[in-house]
């Protein structure tokens, strides 16, 4: 492509996955958000929950003076806790949801238009009953957030490998936003190449069968052939890791179908955010650096 890529997208990244360290809602997260505001390559920044609300007033101060979009990714509030939106018993499902309204609250005060979150782990005998109670939690964030003017939005992971979280394959995921949208028009998916490798399904098929329904996007590789291998699972290791599923012309697949489908928007572009994590001592800002020459490069072969 000639064209610039943030012509059509946003390019964002995951503040929690570049700096794991604040995965939990501590650390250096305003030394380490700087380093990405003052990055002009990214137009968005996906952060998650800061347990300090003055450390949260400043990260909203910063985000609105350096002019980026602002998502907020409520992943870590369970990943973190296991708490499951979709337990199957109540008061466990009820604490889920509290959660993810108090993220939709804090999102608000970071100026986000929403959250993201994942389904919970599920046992496949009770899947139609966990499909249910996951309804039922993500009708009350959408209401919630919807009196705000935001969205929530549902990002789909593997449903056997690691996370084995209900949402899920691809027509799954497809039939849950069907029966989200039918009263909720500000709910909608995230797709992520990273978990292509692990559910075993395409970019094209992927793309293709969630089309209706995708808000938003993200991109990063994964160790997926064999349990044995390091960083095997949803480990989001960067481009290049030994055994990577996920290389410069995967990218540039994915990107393809994106284009095809009718997601280059200029007009109205989604975010598309690196999701690529240091494995254990790697640097940081090596890995971002990594990423994003790698996305030039595929964007380069379109």
């Amino acid at each position: 492509m000639q064209d610039s890529i943030h012509r059509y997208f946003k390019v964002g990244t995951i503040h929690f996955m570049s700096f794991p360290e604040v995965m939990r809602g501590d650390g250096d997260v305003l030394g380490t958000l700087r380093q990405l505001l003052t990055d002009d390559y990214f137009d968005a920044i996906e952060l998650t929950w800061i347990s300090d609300p003055a450390v949260r007033a400043q990260a909203a101060r910063m985000l609105d003076v350096a002019g980026v979009d602002v998502c907020y990714g409520a992943q870590p509030r369970l990943l973190t806790t296991g708490l499951n939106p979709n337990a199957l018993t109540e008061k466990d499902r009820l604490q889920a949801e509290a959660t993810l309204r108090e993220a939709i609250d804090e999102a608000e005060t970071l100026g986000a238009k929403g959250i993201a979150f994942l389904a919970g782990k599920y046992e496949y005998a009770h899947r139609e009953e966990a499909y249910s109670q996951l309804l039922k939690t993500t009708r009350a964030l959408c209401s919630h957030a919807a009196d705000k003017g935001m969205s929530v939005e549902l990002e789909v992971f593997d449903f056997d490998i690691d996370r084995k979280a209900l949402i899920g394959p691809a027509p799954l995921a497809a039939r849950f936003a069907a029966d989200m949208r039918q009263a909720h028009p500000n709910f909608g998916l995230i797709a992520d190449l990273s978990h292509f490798p692990l559910t075993r399904e395409s970019s094209r098929f992927v793309i293709q069968t969630l089309r209706p329904y995708i808000t938003h996007l993200h991109f990063g590789s994964a160790v997926a052939a064999s349990p044995s291998m390091t960083a095997y699972g949803d480990a989001h290791p960067r481009f290049n890791f030994p055994n990577s599923a996920n290389g410069v012309n995967e990218l540039r697949d994915y990107l393809r179908v994106l284009k095809e489908e009718g997601f280059f928007r200029e007009d109205e572009p989604l975010v598309l955010s690196i999701e690529v994590k240091p494995w254990q001592d790697e640097e940081a800002s090596l890995v971002l650096a990594n990423t994003k020459r790698v996305l030039n490069r595929a964007w380069a072969l379109l």
